[in-house]
């Protein structure tokens, strides 16, 4: 068995010299660090370090959930990250399932680099952009509606606009690269499965519906386990680029709480200890996730 297994490593050496950089990312960037967690146990000094600082226990986490703001921040966060799994998860997917069907290989491929060159802006850019469509006074939006007899808004200086803007710029911005995985997937149809439909009569509707949609949905599937661990990391940058004061209410979400908390207000221990907190949230929705996916489509992430 052991001789097996060193056969099977000098035949792959160059697969595994290959992985050597990626584990040693993983190492220095994802797992040295969770040592470091042991601060939100603790009333961390910078000068003392974690050997010298004093133990508090659960002190933090008690004060995260006695914290009557962070209740309201973690209720944003929750309502946005679902109103992204709701409707920016399933763009990506509808992309694909669309451009699939384009017949003109040249237009396919204008369509299919347009909808990705947001991806490759960032997203001070993409705030840019959306900032100058949606000012009160020269923005194209307020001058679509002002044809209409409609008085100027301004969007991002009233809650109730605040979610449906994080929501549809990211949509603008991602959906197109998250379509290449959902299209590498369909690629990988078996031809001879469209072509049995069309001998039985099957439209391509009914064929997207019978054949392309359930052959990709373990793919869906996974991405779906993934979308969810990452459930309370909706991220900083695309939301702090829109908030201000008076957007807070409904916009400010865990990761912007942190940077205000943490690294401005200099509150390592408790910005660590609600990190923790998210991180631990987010494992239990993946083995939740992966539970629930298992017995309902035999596919999971393990």
């Amino acid at each position: 068995m052991r001789q097996g297994r060193w056969t099977n490593i000098r035949k792959n050496w160059a697969v595994y010299a290959l992985s050597i950089p990626g584990i040693f990312f993983f190492l220095l960037f994802k797992y040295i660090p969770l040592f470091g967690s042991v601060i939100a146990f603790q009333n961390y000094n910078i000068f003392h370090g974690i050997t010298g600082s004093a133990w508090v226990g659960l002190e933090h986490f008690k004060k995260m959930f006695a914290y009557v703001d962070f209740l309201i921040i973690l209720k944003n966060t929750i309502i946005i990250g679902l109103y992204d799994l709701l409707f920016a998860f399933p763009v990506p997917i509808i992309l694909a399932l669309l451009l699939n069907e384009l017949r003109i290989a040249a237009f396919k491929r204008l369509v299919q680099t347009l909808v990705y060159m947001p991806h490759f802006l960032s997203w001070v850019i993409v705030g840019g952009i959306v900032v100058g469509l949606l000012s009160p006074t020269t923005g194209f939006v307020n001058h679509v509606i002002g044809i209409f007899g409609i008085e100027p808004i301004y969007f991002l200086g009233e809650n109730e606009y605040i979610r449906s803007i994080l929501i549809g710029s990211g949509i603008w911005k991602d959906s197109g690269w998250g379509t290449i995985i959902y299209l590498a997937a369909i690629a990988g149809i078996n031809p001879d499965l469209y072509e049995a439909a069309v001998i039985d009569g099957a439209g391509r509707l009914r064929q997207t519906f019978s054949i392309t949609i359930p052959t990709i949905l373990p793919t869906i599937m996974i991405l779906f386990l993934l979308h969810i661990g990452n459930f309370l990391d909706f991220g900083f940058e695309r939301v702090f680029i829109f908030l201000n004061p008076l957007n807070n209410e409904y916009g400010e979400i865990i990761d912007t709480y942190v940077y205000r908390a943490g690294l401005v207000d200099r509150q390592y221990s408790y910005t660590t200890a609600i990190g923790l907190f998210k991180s631990v949230v987010g494992l239990m929705m993946i083995v939740i996730g992966n539970t629930l996916t298992k017995k309902t489509t035999g596919d999971g992430l393990y």
